[in-house]
């Protein structure tokens, strides 16, 4: 059996090339983003995850969990494990809320602090091996982030 070509056949082989995929354009620069990122955490002794939650709380200490979590769309089962190491660094503490023990408040050590200013560097070597200026960097996460709320929406 020979099939033809059509315009519909033809359109339907384009949207199913890898190189069409927004899914694969994301993933496969996820995956560069991160393997940029590698070097620059291991001088600072942490993993992206670890850098992720310190990037909010070095925006808002004294969260809770569940805040954090929020923040990060991450659930408790796998924010506590990466809490706990952050804080056998000596990076941050884990403290149950006076006022509602079912509620543990996550704090900066000054240790945590200080880390702050060693990544501040982070910023500018992204921006540089993306050849992005900072504004194109700034549009591009806007672009990303309202497609991710599209879709969680």
């Amino acid at each position: 059996m020979v099939t033809r070509n059509t315009p519909d056949t033809a359109l339907s082989d384009q949207a199913l090339r890898l190189d069409n995929q927004l899914c694969f354009a994301l993933y496969s620069a996820s995956l560069a983003m991160t393997k940029l990122y590698k070097p620059l955490l291991d001088e600072l002794g942490i993993t992206y995850p670890q850098y992720l939650v310190l990037l909010v709380l070095w925006e808002r200490d004294g969260l809770t969990v569940s805040e954090l979590g929020e923040r990060l769309s991450l659930d408790s089962g796998t924010l506590t494990p990466l809490l706990k190491r952050l804080e056998a660094a000596g990076l941050l503490s884990r403290l149950r809320d006076a006022t509602d023990e079912r509620r543990v408040l996550i704090r900066l050590t000054a240790d945590g602090r200080k880390l702050k200013t060693r990544a501040q560097r982070i910023p500018g070597c992204v921006l540089e091996a993306s050849q992005c200026d900072v504004a194109e960097a700034l549009a591009l996460t806007h672009q990303v982030q309202t497609l991710r709320n599209r879709l969680t929406a």
